[in-house]
Parts: structure tokens; sequence; C-alpha cells
């Protein structure tokens, strides 16, 4: 089992090989920011590696394609940016994400 240290929240989770970054957040009850609900279509759920890139899946031409287009790909290289619906872990990593936080149960009145 890989772990994903999410910064700033300050939070460890394990994950099993080849999940996401996304999904392995939601499996620990976890709310990721997306607004394409994990298809790879927008840049809402985009972090920044700071640990560990090498311990992800090499970035696909779809992922690189969505980042480039919002950032510009010498930016996405620079910053280590990564698609969290689309990054799959093969060993720890370190990111950071603003936004990532306890999903909060849906109340009905």
């Amino acid at each position: 089992m890989a772990k994903i240290t999410i910064l700033p929240l300050e939070r460890t989770i394990k994950a099993a090989d080849g999940v996401t970054i996304m999904e392995a957040a939601h499996e620990h009850g976890l709310y990721w920011p997306t607004t394409c609900g994990g298809q790879g279509l927008c840049t809402s759920c985009a972090c920044s590696v700071e640990a560990g890139a090498e311990n992800l899946a090499p970035m696909g031409r779809g992922e690189l394609t969505t980042l480039a287009a919002e950032l510009g790909e010498a930016a996405v290289r620079k910053r280590g940016l990564r698609l969290a619906c689309q990054a799959r872990v093969q060993g720890d990593v370190t990111v950071v994400k603003r936004g990532v936080r306890p999903a909060e149960a849906l109340t009905f009145e």
C-alpha cells in the first residue's frame, strides 16, 4: 500500500497501487474539488507534487493536453502539476491541493 500525504490538510491516507489520487481521497471520506467529476476534462482537481513524482504513473497525453491548454506545458512541468483524477499511485507521494477536506454528509430537511 502506498501513502499519499495531502497538504495543507496534513492528512496521510493509504492507497492501493493503481488507483488515482482522487479515488484514494474519496475512499477515505475526503472531498476533492472537481468540476468534470474526474473525467480529466477540467483542471479543478490539479495538484502539485511536492515529493514522490516518480511514484506516479507517467502522465498520459490527455492529462497533459488538459493541463497545458489551461496553464501551458512549460508551467505544468515546472510546477509539477498533475490531475488528481488521472495520476495513478505506484508508491508514496506528497501533494498540495487547497480545498481538500472531509466530505460532509448531506442533510435533507
